[in-house]
C-alpha cells in the first residue's frame, strides 16, 4: 500500500503535472491556426486519461479480495465511453464539442466511483482529495474546451 508521504509528494506532483496537457490546449484556443489541433488533442488527452482511471479502477478491485464486484464494470465503462465519444470524428458527425462533453461530464463525477469505493476498500491517505481535485481540474478544462467548440469555430 503507498504511503501518505508518497501521496504527499511525488504522485501528488505527478497528478498536478497531468493538468498541464488540457491547459496548454486550452491556451492553444487563443491561436486561431491551432484551435482544432487543441480541440482535438484536448480530446485525446481527457479519454486517455478516463480510460487509465478505468484502469486504476480495475486494478484496485482485482488487487483487493473484498472489491465490490460492480468496480470491475466501474473499471471498464471509462476505455468504452471514450472509444463511443471518438466514433463521432470516426463517422464525420458533429465533433469535438458533443464528444468533448461527455468526457468532461464524465470526468467530473468520476470521484463518486472512488468515494463508493472508500467505503469497502482501504486506500491511500489522501487518495480521495488527489482523485477529486485531479477529475474536477481536468473535467472543469475539458469543459472549457467543450464549450469553446460552441462559442468559437475551430
Amino acid at each position: 500500500m503507498m504511503t501518505a508521504s508518497f501521496l504527499d509528494g511525488r504522485a501528488r506532483f505527478l497528478g498536478y503535472a497531468g493538468l498541464l496537457p488540457q491547459i496548454f490546449a486550452v491556451l492553444l484556443l487563443s491561436d486561431e491556426g491551432l484551435r482544432w489541433t487543441a480541440l482535438a488533442g484536448g480530446f485525446g488527452y481527457a479519454a486517455l486519461i478516463f480510460s487509465f482511471l478505468g484502469g486504476v479502477w480495475w486494478g484496485l478491485g482485482i488487487s483487493n479480495p473484498h472489491a465490490p464486484r460492480w468496480l470491475y464494470v466501474a473499471g471498464v465503462l471509462p476505455s468504452l465511453i471514450s472509444l463511443a465519444a471518438y466514433l463521432p470524428w470516426i463517422f464525420g458527425w458533429s465533433w469535438p464539442g458533443p464528444s468533448l462533453a461527455i468526457i468532461a461530464v464524465c470526468l467530473l463525477i468520476s470521484p463518486l466511483v472512488d468515494r463508493e469505493m472508500a467505503l469497502t476498500l482501504s486506500l491511500p491517505q489522501g487518495w480521495l482529495a488527489l482523485r477529486r481535485n485531479l477529475s474536477l481540474g481536468l473535467g472543469a478544462l475539458t469543459a472549457l474546451l467543450a464549450a469553446a467548440t460552441f462559442l468559437i469555430q475551430p
